[in-house]
């Protein structure tokens, strides 16, 4: 593993234990600290989570990727043991969050995987931070050209309903922990009702997780800075240039697979392979199949 000034490996008792293989730490950077997990020796593979989740939500990935690059996984700001400031939700200083992260491991560049929340985060980082991306995987998350192309037409505006509730604060956050955050599994367990891929204990490590102390607030945030317009000053139509790998559950009942549709006008280096059985929470329901193509990639 890495040992490298600001960052501090974990000897505390971890509340989730990490993978096998995997050890857990924390990092300062852009002047907050971040929880992470990590596994392996190489090159540097970093795997954004999502909402409503943390680092677990990649735990079929660490060992996967583990087995060729030195992957870590951060908890994103406000999210489970990082640092919760008031501010520093917008895509430009969350970007900055990375960029700094990936210095501190001694590096000079990454991959980049981001699903949902942390595959737009890494849409924006591949566009502010060219020269860092070595590579970049997205799992269900819009380019933000295609996101504002989007974002007027009917269809997708109902599914993404939720954005505009989350930004009736203090009202989103009583309803989303009402019931011991019944919110949060309804939403977990209506993606798998059979239980197949999720069990209870991996939903009660989520609830657990947001419901931290300044975690769920700080989630919403990253949605409270889309009415200001954050991911329009990225200049949606500035293309990337480096590999890019999309990977897209197509029963997605939040992002609609028109989302793909023209994505090739803003990434040249475009890969995109579809999975017509899966949903929106593509690495946990799919993980092998996942795995398999992050690594084939890779």
């Amino acid at each position: 593993m890495t040992n490298i000034t600001g960052i501090v490996k974990q000897s505390d008792h971890e509340t989730i234990p990490p993978p096998p293989g995997c050890a857990s730490g924390y990092i300062q950077t852009n002047g907050i600290r971040l929880h992470y997990v990590e596994a392996g020796n190489g090159p540097l593979v970093v795997l954004l989570h999502g909402f409503p989740e943390f680092w677990y939500s990649w735990r079929a990935q660490l060992p996967a990727l583990a087995q060729r690059y030195h992957v870590v996984a951060p908890d994103l700001r406000g999210y489970n043991r990082s640092d919760k400031p008031e501010s520093g939700y917008d895509v430009a200083t969350l970007s900055a969050d990375i960029a700094g992260l990936i210095e501190t491991f001694g590096e000079r560049e990454a991959a980049i995987v981001g699903h949902d929340w942390g595959g737009a985060l890494a849409w924006s980082f591949a566009i502010l931070y060219p020269d860092y991306t070595r590579r970049l995987a997205i799992l269900n998350a819009p380019h933000p050209g295609v996101a504002v192309r989007e974002a007027r037409n009917p269809r997708q505006m109902a599914r993404s309903w939720y954005v505009g509730f989350f930004q009736l604060r203090g009202l989103a956050e009583r309803a989303i922990t009402r019931n011991d955050y019944s919110m949060i599994w309804r939403t977990f367990r209506s993606a798998d009702r059979e239980h197949a891929w999720l069990t209870d204990l991996d939903i009660q490590r989520y609830v657990d997780a947001i419901s931290r102390p300044g975690a769920l607030t700080a989630a919403l945030a990253y949605y409270r800075q889309l009415p200001r317009g954050s991911f329009l000053r990225l200049s949606p139509m500035r293309t990337i240039t480096g590999p890019t790998l999309v990977l897209w559950g197509e029963q997605d009942p939040y992002l609609g697979v028109e989302l793909l549709d023209g994505l090739n006008q803003w990434v040249h280096d475009l890969r995109i392979e579809r999975f017509p059985g899966a949903g929106h929470w593509l690495n946990q329901q799919e993980p092998k199949a996942v795995n398999d193509a992050l690594l084939a990639f890779l």
